[in-house]
């Protein structure tokens, strides 16, 4: 009829962003299609850096806003994305908390306005092109080059080829002048000489942890229980008969000074206290089961096992807050003690985090790991930036 306006065009926004560390190497992908056809329109990808996944997220998330505007300011988009705290955040349901995403937030919000922009959040099989564009920019920036849409693979709409691989292989594979510094993922060269190695011991066991109550750094401080202390010289004994410890550091709180001290006394070493290596402040949580903390707070903890922003109840520490800690005790210990094998007594959430950052998983992981008193754990870090899981939850010692 004459005097309506056409209809707004429709644009999909699907990004994505990764962190091989969480913080560490990160970069994001997006890509902007045609809602109607399918069609993809524009993409955009670029190394960041160090980051965290979720600041990678959401330079994601802008770039393809950004993106999207660019082709049609008036459109109305829909944003898709595998990320449900971007999405929660975005949408307004959930409080964006955490200091280094607010202005990220802003930024986001700031490219349409408010009523153009509704967001989805989908599984991860279901982004796989932003995240293809995400990991291809993190690549280029191990090689020292920027991501080119020249280079970029994610239209290929069918499986690879043998050819594919074969010449996928062939781009990995290291020639003559490759250096030590562009082989930061995959495979390194044989000269890296030897790796820092962490043993990661936890701690024996205290009157509350047969009980699996929450026992972090915020309640009391309990001591080892008589099975603690078997426990903690049972390790002794298996780690002096190796005879291959340089440096033992331990947790400031008690359980874990205790387990040190009997590896310590048998190794004739001192203890050095690193304070990143305590356990979470679990604030009101301390001491209640899983099942009690269910009971009273249940909100809360749904909440805290949905997302590492979120803290539990009472002002206790995010699982965010826990690996910002966690990777500066790390990193000061990699400066420190380069090319020696550190025993590191210390908790569950910090030794999870370790070895999550190890192998660039997510933050979820950390709930799908099991790690028994005294038990220990190896992570092996390199020269060229690369960290190797050689060993986790062992308690052969114990037996």
């Amino acid at each position: 009829m004459p005097g309506l306006a056409p209809p707004a065009r429709e644009l999909v926004v699907e990004a994505d962003g990764g962190s091989r560390g969480n913080p560490g190497p990160a970069g994001y992908g997006a890509v902007v299609r045609d809602a109607a056809t399918g069609e993809t329109l524009t993409e955009a990808a670029e190394y960041l850096g160090t980051a965290t996944n979720n600041v990678a997220e959401y330079r994601g998330l802008i770039a393809g806003l950004t993106a999207a505007r660019a082709l049609a300011p008036d459109a109305v988009v829909r944003v898709r994305m595998d990320s449900k705290l971007v999405v929660e955040q975005m949408s307004g349901r959930w409080q964006v908390k955490h200091p280094a995403l607010r202005p990220l937030a802003s930024r986001a919000a700031a490219v349409f306005p408010p009523s153009q922009v509704t967001y989805e959040w989908i599984p991860r099989e279901r982004n796989t092109h932003a995240d293809r564009l995400a990991n291809e920019a993190m690549d280029a920036g191990a090689r020292g080059e920027q991501w080119s849409p020249a280079h970029s693979t994610a239209d290929l709409d069918h499986a690879p080829s043998a050819a594919d691989l074969r010449a996928a292989r062939n781009l990995a594979a290291p020639t003559a002048t490759t250096s030590a510094a562009q082989l930061s993922v995959g495979w390194g060269p044989a000269d890296l000489g030897p790796p820092m190695t962490l043993l990661l011991l936890r701690h024996g066991e205290t009157a509350l942890t047969p009980e699996k109550r929450f026992s972090g750094s915020g309640g009391g401080d309990p001591s080892l229980s008589a099975a603690g202390r078997a426990q903690a010289e049972g390790a002794a004994a298996a780690l002096a008969a190796r005879s291959t410890v340089d440096v033992v550091v331990s947790s400031p709180l008690a359980r874990c000074r205790q387990t040190a001290a009997a590896v310590a006394d048998r190794l004739g070493l001192p203890v050095e206290i690193e304070e990143g290596l305590r356990e979470t402040d679990f604030g009101a949580w301390e001491g209640l089961t899983f099942a009690e903390v269910r009971d009273r707070y249940p909100a809360d903890l749904n909440a805290w096992l949905t997302s590492p922003e979120v803290a539990p109840t009472g002002g206790g520490e995010s699982f965010v807050t826990v690996t910002e800690r966690v990777s500066a005790a790390r990193d000061r210990l990699l400066a420190t003690h380069p090319r020696r094998t550190v025993l590191a007594v210390t908790h569950v959430t910090p030794i999870k985090t370790l070895v999550r950052l190890a192998l660039g998983a997510p933050p979820e992981s950390v709930f799908r790991m099991e790690l028994s008193a005294a038990s220990l754990s190896t992570v092996a870090y390199y020269t060229d930036g690369n960290a190797s899981l050689r060993l986790l939850n062992d308690t052969s010692h114990l037996a």
